[in-house]
């Protein structure tokens, strides 16, 4: 789907994903408070796994998957809130 060769990044307001296809995905971080308060160190030791990524060090984990939902699903927003 997106490559074994992701690149991710932030700015103060989200994540991006950077496929090898050269699309570009991103995640709101007030949809991820741990990983919205954790230190810039702690956002670039991320794995790929094959669901997703995963910060080990802040217990984290966004599905690849979220990447498509539906941000105005109301069992999405239920399930952020």
């Amino acid at each position: 789907m997106f490559g074994k060769n992701i690149k991710i990044s932030f700015d103060n307001e989200n994540l991006f994903l950077y496929a090898e296809n050269e699309s570009v995905y991103t995640q709101p971080l007030n949809d991820y408070p741990i990983l919205s308060k954790a230190t810039k160190e702690q956002r670039t030791k991320w794995k790929l796994s094959d669901i997703g990524i995963h910060w080990e060090e802040i217990g984290e984990d966004i599905s690849f998957e979220s990447f498509f939902y539906d941000k105005n699903d109301p069992l999405v927003v239920k399930m952020r809130r």
